[in-house]
């Protein structure tokens, strides 16, 4: 196994999304790349203010070092245009399918790299994709009432918008009845048993992919890379064992063990 492999657990940062509605923002600096910010930052809602706000404790610089350095003697936390190396956060690139956003960061590595993906993205995910999200979320009441078990509900809004299901989101998903759709989607259950060639996460096939994605529990071996187990859900139970598991647990259980070579 691989160093790149094990590193591939690690988050360079933790991805979030915050309400900055009505909220102060520090914008310091001149310039388009100052302006950029502030246009992002007032289609979050933000109110702009500047160095001297002793309320806001999210600062964007693209200023001298100088100024960093004064308020992170603050406690501010600062993104400091293009130089990630003063960063506290980031600010990535944004696919908006309101309510529905997609963030594409690179810890500050590459924003022409997070640009070139956003551009891409643009063109695979549908306008409707907002108007999916908004249908589910009416329909969480029905869909409480229809599934009242947690699990068995998450697992068959996974099923229904899963690849070629009713609301598939990269398909044309019906949205007059999203809680019928999910009621009688038909999710994975029981335990599926998958050998690995590879500590490459990227040699996974479609199937093992999706598997892995859709699990409720990862039963693994000791020697299974965390780059593979980083494949599944981050709510989803991880089990290191030496043998399968003899019982699977309620919803789909998948048992992960390297190839043995030959």
């Amino acid at each position: 196994m691989s160093d790149s492999h094990d590193a591939a657990a690690a988050l360079p940062s933790l991805p979030v999304f915050l309400r900055l509605a009505g909220r102060p923002v520090i914008l310091v600096g001149e310039g388009e790349p100052a302006a950029a910010k502030r246009r992002l930052l007032e289609r979050a809602g933000a109110m702009i203010v500047g160095e001297d706000d002793g309320v806001a404790r999210l600062a964007v610089v693209a200023d001298d070092e100088a100024t960093v350095a004064r308020l992170k003697a603050r406690g501010v936390l600062v993104n400091a245009v293009d130089r990630p190396e003063l960063c506290d956060f980031t600010l990535p690139a944004i696919v908006d399918r309101a309510p529905v956003l997609v963030a594409i960061g690179s810890a500050g590595v590459s924003a022409g790299l997070a640009a070139a993906l956003r551009q891409r993205l643009e063109t695979l995910l549908p306008a409707s994709l907002g108007r999916l999200a908004e249908a589910l979320h009416a329909a969480r009441p029905a869909l409480r009432a229809a599934l009242p078990d947690m699990g068995e509900r998450r697992r068959a809004i996974g099923a229904a918008l899963a690849s070629g299901g009713a609301l598939d989101p990269l398909g044309a998903p019906a949205l007059d009845d999203v809680a019928a759709a999910v009621s009688a989607a038909q999710p994975a259950t029981g335990l599926a048993r998958m050998r690995l060639r590879s500590h490459d996460p990227d040699e996974l096939t479609l199937r093992q992919a999706r598997l892995l994605a859709a699990a409720d529990v990862v039963t693994h071996r000791a020697d299974v890379p965390p780059a593979i187990l980083d494949r599944a859900r981050a709510d989803a139970e991880r089990i290191e064992c030496a043998a399968p598991p003899l019982a699977p647990a309620t919803g789909l259980v998948v048992d992960l063990a390297m190839e043995e070579e030959r």
